[in-house]
C-alpha cells in the first residue's frame, strides 16, 4: 500500500492562480477552466498504484480559500478509504486560525495542518505560527510545511531549514514537523535538522524518484533515516506515475521501501 502525504485535488481557483505560472511553464500543464470530479484524481492514483492520499486544503493571504477545508472534507467523506485531509488556515488571524484548525481536526477528522511559508512570505519562526504549533501539539497532529527553494515566483528564504525549522523544533520539541519538498538546495541542512530532532521528518513531494538528491537517498538507507522520510508527489504538479518512475533505481531494500512508501506515513499521521 502506497501513501502520498502531499497532494491536492485542484479547484479552478487553485489551478488558475498566477503564482503557479512558472510551474505551468515547466510542466506544460494548463490551468483548469472547469472543476474536475474527484474521480479524476482517483484515476491518477490508480494508474500508479497509489492507495491513499493526504489531500491538502490551501488558504491564500488575499484570495482566501483556494481549496477549502470543507471541500477537502467532502472528498474525504466520499472516499474515506482513499483520502484523509490536511487543514489550511488564515495565518493573518491567529485565533480564528486556531479555531478553524480545531474544527478541522475534531469535527472533520483531519490529520494535520499545512502552512506553506512562501505563500505568506512569512518565515516559520514568526509569532503568528506559534498558537498553531501549540494547537497541533494539543490536538496530536503534525504541522506540515515546505522547505527549499520555491518553484512559484516567490522568495525562497522562508524555506531554509536552518535557522527556521531548527528553531521551531527547539521551541516545540513535542511538535511533529513534516517538511515537504526535500529542502533543496539546503538538503544537507534539512537532513541535519531531521537527525537532530526526534519529531522532524522529510517528505519527497515535488520531486520524481530520479531527482531525489543522492545525499537524501543515502540518509534513507541508514537505520535512523529510513524512519524519517515519507513519499509525496505534490500532485497535480507531479503525477503519481511520474513521481514513482525510477523508484527501483534508488537501491532501497524491501524494509526501507515499505517504510518510505507506507509505514512512516501511517505512524506519523496516525492513519492506522
Amino acid at each position: 500500500m502506497t501513501i502520498d502525504v502531499w497532494m491536492q485535488h485542484p479547484t479552478v481557483r487553485f489551478s488558475q492562480h498566477d503564482m503557479f505560472d512558472s510551474l505551468r511553464r515547466w510542466t506544460g500543464q494548463q490551468a483548469l477552466t472547469d472543476e474536475l470530479p474527484i474521480d479524476f484524481t482517483l484515476a491518477a492514483m490508480d494508474q500508479a498504484g497509489v492507495d491513499f492520499g493526504l489531500l491538502s486544503a490551501w488558504h491564500a493571504p488575499r484570495e482566501g480559500a483556494l481549496i477549502s477545508n470543507d471541500e477537502v472534507a467532502s472528498w474525504v467523506a466520499a472516499h474515506p478509504d482513499r483520502f484523509a485531509g490536511l487543514a489550511a488556515v488564515d495565518l493573518a488571524t491567529p485565533m480564528p486560525a486556531v479555531r478553524e484548525l480545531r474544527r478541522a481536526v475534531t469535527e472533520l477528522g483531519f490529520k494535520g495542518l499545512r502552512v506553506v511559508p512562501w505563500l505568506w512570505e512569512v518565515e516559520p519562526t514568526d509569532r503568528r505560527y506559534y498558537p498553531l504549533y501549540a494547537a497541533c501539539v494539543e490536538l496530536g497532529v503534525p504541522f506540515c510545511t515546505q522547505v527549499g527553494h520555491t518553484g512559484p515566483l516567490r522568495p525562497s528564504e522562508t524555506g531554509r531549514p536552518i535557522p527556521y525549522i531548527d528553531q521551531v523544533a527547539l521551541d516545540f520539541p513535542e511538535l511533529v514537523i513534516v517538511a515537504g519538498h526535500i529542502g533543496y538546495p539546503w538538503t544537507e541542512e534539512m537532513i541535519a535538522v531531521a537527525r537532530k530532532h526526534q519529531n522532524v521528518y522529510i517528505d519527497t513531494s515535488a520531486y520524481t524518484s530520479r531527482r531525489i538528491p543522492t545525499e537524501l537517498v543515502s540518509y534513507m538507507k541508514t537505520r535512523s533515516g529510513s524512519r524519517k522520510v515519507l513519499f509525496g508527489t505534490n500532485y497535480p504538479m507531479i503525477t503519481h506515475s511520474a513521481a514513482l518512475d525510477g523508484l527501483d533505481e534508488l537501491g532501497l531494500d524491501e524494509a526501507t521501501r515499505r517504510l518510505y512508501l507506507h509505514d512512516n506515513a501511517v505512524r506519523v499521521f496516525a492513519l492506522a
